[in-house]
Order: C-alpha cells, then sequence, then structure tokens
C-alpha cells in the first residue's frame, strides 16, 4: 500500500501545485450558488432544506467533473510520463486506484467547501440533518461514477479535450438514462424488463432517492458496482495501451 499512498498523495499535492484547482473550486461555488440560490429558488421555496442545492449537483457535474477526470490518464500519456509511473513497484491497480482517490478526493474537498449552504439553512430554519447528510454522501457517490467514467475515457486518448468530451457524453447517458421521456421511448416497442434495466443505470433515479433521506442498501451497491466496473476497465484499457 506504500506504492498507493504514494501516489496518491503526487496527485492530489499535483491538482494544488497550479492555480488551476483553485480556480475551479471558486468557479465550482460560485455556479453552485446562483443554481441554488437563484434557478433553485432557495428563499421563495420557504422551506429549511438543501433540496435546491443537491437537486442540481447532477448537472454541475457533468461538466466539471469530466473536466478533472480528463486529465489522469491522457495528460500522462501525452507527457510520456505514464511510461515512468508504470515501471514504479506497484501494481497497475493500486496505480489506477491510487489516481481515481485522489480526483476524488479533490472532487470531495471542494464538496466539503459548500458548508456554508448547510450552515445557511440551519440558521433560518430547523433542517433535518440527517436528510441533509444523506444527500451529501449521495453527491460524493456520484461524484464517484462520473470520476471513474472519466477515469476510463481519460485511458483511451492522449488528447483531453477528445477525454473530456467522450466523459461528457457517456456520463449523460449514464444521467438521463431513467429521464421519463427516454423510458417513454423505450417503452413504446421494448420490453418491461429492458426498460427497467435501462432506468436503473440513471444516476438520478438513485441520487434522488438519497437526496430524499433514503438510504437504500441498493442505491449504494450501484454506485459502489459502477466506480469498481469503470475502474477495472480503466486498468484493462491502460495495461492493453502498455503492451500496444
Amino acid at each position: 500500500m506504500t506504492g498507493l499512498s504514494a501516489v496518491f498523495r503526487r496527485e492530489l499535492g499535483g491538482y494544488f501545485s497550479t492555480p488551476v484547482a483553485y480556480v475551479f473550486i471558486v468557479v465550482f461555488l460560485f455556479t453552485t450558488g446562483i443554481f441554488t440560490f437563484y434557478l433553485g429558488q432557495f428563499f421563495e421555496r420557504g422551506q429549511a432544506d438543501l433540496k435546491a442545492f443537491f437537486l442540481f449537483h447532477p448537472w454541475l457535474y457533468l461538466f466539471f467533473l469530466p473536466a478533472i477526470g480528463m486529465r489522469l490518464w491522457a495528460e500522462e500519456r501525452k507527457s510520456g510520463t505514464i511510461e515512468l509511473l508504470l515501471t514504479l513497484p506497484i501494481p497497475l491497480g493500486q496505480a489506477v486506484l491510487a489516481k481515481f482517490l485522489a480526483a476524488w478526493a479533490f472532487s470531495g474537498i471542494t464538496l466539503a467547501l459548500t458548508f456554508p449552504f448547510w450552515i445557511t439553512v440551519a440558521w433560518l430554519g430547523q433542517p433535518d440533518h440527517g436528510v441533509i447528510l444523506a444527500g451529501y454522501l449521495g453527491s460524493l457517490l456520484m461524484a464517484g461514477g462520473y470520476l471513474a467514467i472519466s477515469c476510463c475515457l481519460s485511458a483511451l486518448t492522449r488528447n483531453q479535450v477528445i477525454a473530456f468530451v467522450l466523459s461528457v457524453l457517456v456520463c449523460f447517458i449514464f444521467t438521463v438514462s431513467g429521464a421519463p421521456m427516454v423510458l417513454n421511448f423505450f417503452s413504446g416497442w421494448a420490453p418491461t424488463i429492458l426498460v427497467d434495466t435501462i432506468a436503473s443505470f440513471s444516476f438520478l433515479g438513485h441520487f434522488n432517492a438519497i437526496i430524499e433521506g433514503v438510504i437504500d442498501l441498493r442505491d449504494l451497491i450501484y454506485f459502489i458496482t459502477l466506480i469498481a466496473a469503470w475502474l477495472y476497465a480503466t486498468a484493462v484499457v491502460v495495461d492493453m495501451k502498455k503492451a500496444g
């Protein structure tokens, strides 16, 4: 685990070694505030909760998290440092996990910096803190899902722009797969089991249940399984690129 820890510290430190990370955090917090207080009508709703805050997370993550994940392997390949990384005495699986965990930790730090929203709603009323905590947990798990997908697609190319576009596209598919418009399209001709399967892959369905304060084991398993599957796919892709 020493190698995993070393790569994790290297990756996480790399985010804060340039002003880009701080700009990203400021832009994310500003955008989140705009969506929550203006588009989400935080004050007009007159309810002491953070539902207006969490509802926009899938759509914010759809663009912000691929921007983090696109550099994970594409930059390594472009700069040629991937050869050095893969020659370190650390299994490939640990290297993939370490890079992912660093990106996830960075997104977690960014999410944690939204705590003034929680303080605001606690000052204005008497919210259900358990529901808010569940919302943060669901948001963090969903962020991990987006990053795992972006991590895998970043390994496919050395071009970060291509990695970003592919990540946004695939993440969008996972986000809207359970939307009524999509399900209505399939329900007209597809069997019910196929429609239910498509709906089960939706980030929105699982995340919306969690932000209501309902932490279902099936939702947790979904996100954990999805993260594990995409990280495994990342290791396979990196290994194939190395062999090639």
